[in-house]
């Protein structure tokens, strides 16, 4: 084989390679959310993450989005977040041997939890409807998955199925309670029927005394999303990674014919030309 051939042929494993390794990896991961411990003067501050909106954060911390508004004045009529913003959750009394819970006046009241060796995590598995990889208000959980939750030293193992709850508006997701800190494996499967827009392992690290929340999108089959009206990063991404992968494949497809068109031997005709057999 002449280098010009194999040259050619190397460039045409490499297309390949890539193109099928760019959609592999165009999945997003699970989003995590670890709730705020008090400072010293009591007050609960939350930063806002990408993809948070006002019924998120209201229900992560058992507070209605009227009373997100209340503690935090500063928020527009569509309680628009932006990532980075510093949000007041609540007041508690500052740590003492019998602390009380303090509020002002329109503040919900919220009792302190004391840190101790364990920690809780909680695991939602949502209807990804329009496949941008991030919970919307109007996404419902999904039932009949399921999750299981273990420590990577073999200190706790422990698995639930996912359900419908009754209160949709405030659902968290399955909670796994009363587990030590440590770092932890992640694993979801999805029913039949349903595609994951997120991937479905995740590796966790808590402390005493966090709430830690995660959340995992799937989406039906039987949906189909118009690219143009997904509106999400990580939709758009997948998108754009998943077309670049395809150019690659048809490029090396190309160029695979003209390889297998080069190696065929000539025929001098009488005339001077060539003939390819």
């Amino acid at each position: 084989m002449n280098s010009k051939r194999f040259f050619i042929l190397f460039v045409l494993l490499s297309l390949l390679l890539t193109g099928l390794w760019l959609p592999a990896n165009a999945a997003p991961a699970a989003q995590q959310y670890l709730t705020p411990t008090p400072g010293d003067d009591g007050r609960i501050i939350y930063v806002v993450q990408a993809g948070d909106n006002c019924f998120r954060v209201a229900a992560l911390h058992g507070i209605t989005v009227d009373q997100l508004r209340q503690l935090n004045s500063k928020l527009d009529e569509n309680c628009t977040l932006v990532q980075g913003q510093e949000l007041l959750i609540g007041i508690v009394a500052p740590a003492t041997s019998t602390p009380e819970a303090v509020a002002t006046a329109g503040e919900p009241t919220i009792t302190p939890t004391p840190l101790s060796g364990t920690t809780e995590v909680c695991v939602l598995l949502f209807n990804d409807e329009n496949g941008n990889a991030i919970r919307e208000e109007t996404e419902p959980a999904v039932a009949g998955g399921a999750v299981s939750v273990t420590e990577i030293n073999g200190e706790y193992s422990a698995a639930q199925d996912t359900i419908i709850p009754p209160d949709p508006e405030a659902y968290q997701g399955i909670c796994f309670t009363d587990i030590p800190q440590g770092t932890y494996n992640i694993t979801v499967g999805i029913p039949d029927n349903f595609n994951p827009t997120m991937e479905l392992n995740y590796s966790l690290d808590v402390n005493a005394g966090d709430r830690a929340f995660v959340d995992f999108g799937i989406q039906s089959r039987d949906v189909v999303v118009d690219p143009g009206t997904g509106g999400g990063e990580g939709s758009n991404t997948s998108v754009i990674l998943g077309v670049f992968g395809t150019l690659l494949l048809l490029g090396g497809a190309g160029l695979g014919y003209y390889a297998w068109r080069s190696s065929k031997p000539e025929s001098k005709l009488s005339g001077g030309g060539y003939l390819r057999k």
